[in-house]
């Protein structure tokens, strides 16, 4: 299967950075997704999770507050103000993930539909990561 980088870099240093199948933005127009080969895009990111597809098929998730995604074919660098990968090998460290993840989401203020997607989303993928 054709993998892309996919590196997600803060002010504070690198968030993630590995070689994946897939991953899902939250674009300033809408979620899209990038697979491999993509052609080249760059546009804005808003509050709200990056999933990515890993090469076992995991899932990661990352919560950005905003930034910018620059996709080219077999690379993707996200430059964001504040991210939050939610991982975790107990169901603590998960929720103490989620946590950091839900006070970022508080300190950018995103509306009340935007936090609602956001905790669903990240509520759904901890449950998957826990399975």
């Amino acid at each position: 299967m054709d993998m892309f980088e996919l590196e997600i870099l803060t002010p504070n240093g690198v968030i993630f950075h590995d070689n994946v199948i897939e991953a899902t933005f939250p674009g300033e127009e809408g979620e899209f997704g990038i697979l491999a080969h993509h052609s080249t895009v760059t546009t804005l990111l808003q509050t709200g999770v990056i999933e990515v597809t890993k090469e076992d098929n995991s899932i990661e998730a990352v919560l950005v507050d905003w930034g910018v995604v620059q996709v080219d074919s077999d690379h993707v660098t996200v430059l964001a103000d504040g991210a939050v990968a939610i991982k975790g090998d107990t169901q603590s460290s998960i929720a103490k993930s989620i946590d950091d993840a839900k006070e970022l989401m508080h300190s950018v203020a995103p509306s009340a539909s935007v936090m609602a997607s956001v905790s669903a989303k990240l509520e759904n993928l901890a449950s998957q990561v826990l399975m």
